[in-house]
């Protein structure tokens, strides 16, 4: 692991420091998550600080390492690591961690990645996912964020985490965050499993609509949107060449509109009229400062 961020200057802000996390791997259907990331570190103009050493976490025959050449012709080798990038979003630093999912000895990987984190101030650990699931593509992504810390669960008005199974690093990391005295929370994006290949723009977009809410921090989205209408209208082409799949559509629509009907009440109008007015507020002059989040 490189020194670099021993260089790193610790800056007083009145915002906490907030880790960004997402990688590579189980964790990550359609690369959504991963793509979040790399827009965010694009567009707050996020500089590397250090990065992990690959051959302490990484199996490469699992996770190869990959050969290209620059205009020169000369060759060079990128392994697959882990990046951790630092941002100043208005009067907040943000951490961005960038990996592929360890093969090999994650209670160290985390280890090492907490303490960086910690080196540079973080208070709390956002890790970013995405899964396939059972949902239409023809409606909004579904999003879910959970937290083990109480306090957060109040503030930005998000469940208790209680899953129980099978995990992947983004797991391990959030308990290892949690056994630290850190804040965490987890945000997963469902991916329409049958297009689970990459890219998922649609599901992309969500994730960073959801991070922007939590932070109260501007996401400029760029094409994004642009690009989740073209992908939704490309698969919208390809299901209505095949009446199986839009027969398949058609009920995942059924059974997603029927599970939602309860929400269509007067509370539920109310919460998404304050995330439209929260999105408003922090794309205004004031930077998002009174909006609500971390």
């Amino acid at each position: 692991m490189t020194d670099a961020h021993h260089e790193q200057p610790e800056q007083a802000s009145p915002r906490q420091t907030v880790l960004l996390a997402a990688f590579e791997g189980w964790n990550d259907a359609g690369s959504a998550a991963t793509t979040a990331l790399t827009h965010l570190a694009e567009v707050w103009g996020a500089e590397k600080v250090t990065e992990l050493d690959p051959e302490e976490f990484h199996d490469f025959q699992v996770n190869r390492p990959y050969i290209s050449l620059d205009e020169d012709g000369k060759r060079s080798i990128s392994w697959p690591t882990t990046s951790v990038s630092v941002a100043q979003v208005g009067e907040r630093k943000v951490v961005l961690v960038h990996g592929v999912e360890p093969s090999m000895r994650w209670r160290k990987y985390c280890d090492e990645l907490l303490t960086v984190a910690e080196e540079l101030g973080v208070r709390t650990v956002i890790t970013l996912g995405a899964l396939l699931a059972d949902v239409p593509h023809t409606r909004p992504i579904p999003m879910t964020a959970t937290s083990d810390s109480v306090g957060l669960q109040s503030v930005l008005d998000i469940e208790a985490n209680t899953y129980q199974g099978p995990t992947g690093i983004v797991g391990v990391l959030q308990h290892e965050a949690s056994e630290r005295g850190l804040q965490s929370v987890s945000l997963w994006a469902a991916v329409p499993h049958y297009v689970a290949n990459p890219p998922s723009p649609k599901a992309t977009l969500a994730i960073l609509t959801r991070v922007e809410e939590i932070l109260g921090e501007s996401v400029p989205m760029g094409e994004l949107p642009d690009d989740a209408a073209a992908w939704q209208h490309g698969v919208d082409e390809l299901a209505s060449e095949d009446s199986e799949i839009s027969e398949y559509v058609a009920q995942l629509e059924e059974a997603k509109d029927t599970a939602e009907l309860p929400e269509a009440s007067g509370d539920a109008i109310a919460r998404e009229f304050e995330r439209y007015l929260r999105r408003r507020d922090i794309g205004g002059k004031d930077g998002g400062k009174d909006t609500p989040g971390l």
